[in-house]
């Protein structure tokens, strides 16, 4: 499984980071972003795709993955198989 943000729909609430902290991170800028280990899929941390990078979530993740993408108000967690 693979899950993205879409950075013009995310409204910074955090409450994905809450629920997985392994999977999304809140940055400096106010917004979500995805992470694959260390690799954070933003363009301020040197990721040359951005945001729109795909991130494979770690195994036993896959639920509270899903979750947050349910529990986000902006709707902007996007999850591929």
């Amino acid at each position: 499984m693979k899950v993205w943000i879409d950075q013009d729909l995310c409204t910074g609430d955090g409450l994905c980071e809450e629920i997985a902290p392994d999977v999304f991170v809140l940055l400096d800028d106010g917004l979500a972003y995805v992470r694959e280990g260390d690799t954070i899929y933003a363009e301020a941390e040197g990721e040359v795709q951005g945001a729109g990078g795909l991130a494979v979530v770690p195994a036993g993740q896959e639920d509270i993955t899903i979750e947050s993408a349910e529990e986000c108000p902006g709707e902007c967690i996007f999850i591929e198989p």
